[in-house]
């Protein structure tokens, strides 16, 4: 869609699908007024809601949902492109699907992603997280169509996994979205340092909307939203962790310049590693 101004939303999503809901279209027109047509959500917009019952009486299924509802709604009435960073849907199997949904400017779904990589980790001071125990893993990477300019979906923990916004950029991603919810504990020392590089890796801009600050169940996010161009320079940010709403220019001519001067993706080769095995794994050079 030739050059547009991008958002990105930064909240402090509580228990409350209804509070957050009220809070999501409050931020989303607020970018809107101040020309946005992308609009991009953090990760569990909706709800973040640590307790097993409580979960699964608060989540419902795409069309019953109250956040998918709302950004219909908006994405028609102000006839822009929302990026529902993600919330948890219920699956038709019973299980819970952590999935980001875009909608284009006529309200309807332009693409869904379901977060691959699961956040089962162990931090210092006893900080232990297992996504896994709560939502099934999507198995697909998801390029959409905003208007002409490609856009690769992501959500949080996929952010330490390059070999996924690497071959969204070889299948012609000129952005690149990262909605999240990181803890404090690793978006003071990673979060800035991964986005740019995913930005610089791939040529590619980058549009990250994060939850930020203390949540109704007890965890802390960083915040700290941000917009990256293609050379790695942060363009925006929301340098709290308290909720706001960041806005840039987006150029998709930037990424092809950027990609002409530092041709790594058409450069990329095919390689073995040898490891001291029978049979060493060929890869890709567009998944390494």
């Amino acid at each position: 869609m030739g050059v547009f101004r991008a958002a990105a939303i930064q909240m402090r999503s509580g228990e409350s699908p209804e509070r957050n809901a009220a809070d999501f279209e409050r931020l989303v027109r607020e970018a809107a007024l101040r020309g946005a047509t992308y609009i991009q959500t953090p990760e569990m917009t909706g709800a973040l809601i640590r307790d097993k019952q409580a979960r699964a009486a608060s989540f419902t299924s795409e069309d019953k949902d109250i956040i998918v509802s709302a950004a219909r709604m908006l994405a028609k009435e102000l006839g822009v492109f929302v990026h529902v960073g993600s919330t948890a849907i219920l699956r038709a199997d019973g299980k819970l699907a952590n999935r980001a949904l875009l909608f284009g400017p006529d309200g309807g779904t332009i693409a869904t992603y379901d977060k691959i990589h699961m956040f089962d980790v162990d931090l210092d001071n006893g900080e232990s997280w297992r996504e896994s125990a709560a939502y099934e893993p999507g198995t697909e990477a998801v390029v959409a169509d905003l208007d002409g300019t490609k856009l690769g979906l992501a959500v949080c923990y996929d952010l330490r996994f390059p070999q996924l916004f690497r071959a969204e950029a070889m299948a012609g991603a000129e952005v690149l979205s990262v909605p999240a919810a990181f803890t404090r504990q690793t978006g003071e020392a990673h979060w800035h340092v991964l986005l740019r590089a995913r930005a610089i890796e791939n040529g590619a801009y980058v549009v990250a909307a994060a939850q930020g600050g203390l949540h109704e169940d007890g965890r802390e996010t960083y915040g700290h939203s941000l917009i990256v161009d293609p050379w790695g320079r942060v363009i925006a940010e929301a340098a709290h962790d308290e909720p706001a709403v960041i806005v840039a220019e987006i150029d998709p001519g930037q990424s092809s310049a950027a990609r002409k001067k530092i041709p790594n993706l058409r450069n990329a080769r095919d390689f073995t590693v040898s490891s001291g095995v029978d049979a060493a794994p060929l890869l890709r050079g567009a998944a390494s």
